[in-house]
């Protein structure tokens, strides 16, 4: 007869084998609610969601003189270095990449529009995340997210949930760019393919959730990949496999130029893209994290440090690569929104991201249309965050929501933080609420305020 218990029977059937159990133990995954396959949805899911910067990077840097085909592998190495730095390192699941944004600074501002050279470009970029890097390890970042006020934190996520619909939207057609007078923007052709598919994916996916079908996002990206297969003209197989070049005339490894960096025509440019990254960046961790309930009960980012270095590492390794500078997508939101919790689902992003160098072709059959709505479904998830505005304060609450209207308008997180952090402090001192007001709420508000007087954001 057995003396084990009923409850040591079910501990001992529940017991995950040994490289299950170093896996769940290292990266905390049952402890935040998740499992293994949970994770590896999730960040198969960010990835589809994010791996268009494969051809949308090197196609900017291209415009500018870059080889492409340069700029693809330094794309795919620094999305690789820095999504295996934030899972192993900082154990969250966020995803890094060239930052499309600053992709667009570094090829149509510092090399088109002031004559830059590229080797003195990438060592810009090198300099930007030496600099980055020293901001974040000193405190000083983490200083400001701390002082970033509530109704601000919150409305960073409603605005970059917003921003997300409207890339996604205009990515597709769903919305276009109004010729007319009026509004800058207006409804697309609705019978075009990519539309009416957007649509009934988003619907879809509203649907699996509903029915909490495991890995319900994932499916509608490939179904409607598959789709688009069979009957877009568009999407074409073009083979599966395709060796990588990582030496030759071509390669842009290690060429940057640190010290053509120093002059004084491109320092500017230099401090511009750190004070971009300190707040684009930190707002976009500080969203991603709250969407995935990663937060403290004092509102800080679980291992927030960590995270906020990792991105900052990866944009020296970029600028060593070859890449623009790095920054956690925005897309990583998709992952959390399919239940990734821990670092495991950036490892996936990172090693899939090494898996491209060599099936690069395959990227092509993931078309926007495919990815859009799992971005927009993200989004209007991300706009829950309204209801964390605390209205009982309505100069916190409605700067946030300022903070959230105007990236989206603007199309860009800093503009909208910038607004809201000033329509806080000039709306507490006309409340007489000065005192609820902070040393480092001011000090970031006259920092913000001097960075776009003086002409110097991007």
């Amino acid at each position: 007869m057995s003396d084990k218990t009923p409850s040591d029977v079910q501990q001992i059937e529940n017991r995950p084998t040994t490289g299950a159990g170093k896996l769940d133990s290292y990266f905390s995954i049952t402890a935040r609610g998740s499992n293994v396959r949970q994770e590896v949805l999730a960040g198969l899911t960010t990835f589809l969601a994010m791996v268009y910067s494969v051809i949308v990077v090197p196609s900017m840097l291209g415009a500018a003189g870059f080889d492409q085909g340069a700029v693809f592998i330094a794309t795919c190495l620094v999305a690789a270095f820095g999504s295996l730095l934030m899972g192993f390192w900082a154990n969250l699941p966020m995803a890094i990449g060239c930052a499309i944004s600053l992709t667009a600074f570094t090829a149509f501002s510092l090399v088109l529009g002031q004559g830059v050279s590229i080797p003195v470009a990438l060592g810009a970029v090198f300099l930007m995340g030496v600099v980055f890097t020293a901001i974040t390890v000193t405190g000083l970042r983490q200083w400001i997210l701390t002082h970033l006020p509530t109704g601000i934190a919150h409305g960073t996520g409603i605005g970059i949930g917003l921003f997300l619909l409207l890339i996604a939207a205009n990515g597709v057609g769903l919305v276009e760019k109004n010729a007319a007078a009026g509004l800058p923007v207006k409804f697309g052709d609705f019978t075009s393919l990519p539309v009416i598919m957007s649509v009934l994916g988003l619907a879809a996916i509203f649907g699996l959730e509903k029915r909490r079908v495991p890995g319900g996002i994932l499916l509608v990206i490939i179904a409607i990949s598959g789709f688009g297969l069979i009957f877009d003209p568009n999407v074409q197989y073009q083979g599966l496999f395709a060796m990588p070049s990582f030496g030759g005339e071509s390669s842009l490894f290690g060429t940057m130029d640190i010290m053509g960096a120093f002059s004084p025509l491109v320092l500017p440019s230099v401090l511009a893209l750190v004070m971009t990254a300190i707040f684009d960046a930190t707002g976009t961790i500080r969203a991603v994290a709250g969407q995935a309930n990663l937060l403290d009960k004092d509102g800080n980012i679980i291992d927030g440090g960590k995270a906020l270095t990792s991105d900052s590492v990866a944009s020296i390794a970029s600028g060593f690569f070859g890449g623009s500078p790095a920054a956690v997508y925005i897309e990583s939101a998709a992952g959390t929104a399919a239940g990734g919790k821990t670092g495991l689902t950036a490892v996936v992003v990172g090693l899939l991201f090494l898996l491209v160098l060599f099936i690069s072709p395959i990227s092509y059959l993931v078309p926007s249309y495919a990815t859009a709505p799992a971005l927009m479904y993200v989004g209007l998830l991300m706009l829950s965050n309204v209801s964390k505005l605390d209205f009982a304060d309505s100069v916190d609450a409605l700067s946030g929501l300022v903070c959230a209207v105007f990236i989206v308008l603007t199309a860009n997180i800093v503009t909208g933080i910038m607004l809201g952090f000033l329509c806080l402090v000039c709306g507490r001192v006309v409340a007489g609420e000065w005192k609820k007001l902070s040393f480092g709420i001011v000090l970031l508000t006259l920092v913000l305020v001097g960075f776009y007087a003086g002409g110097w954001a991007i």
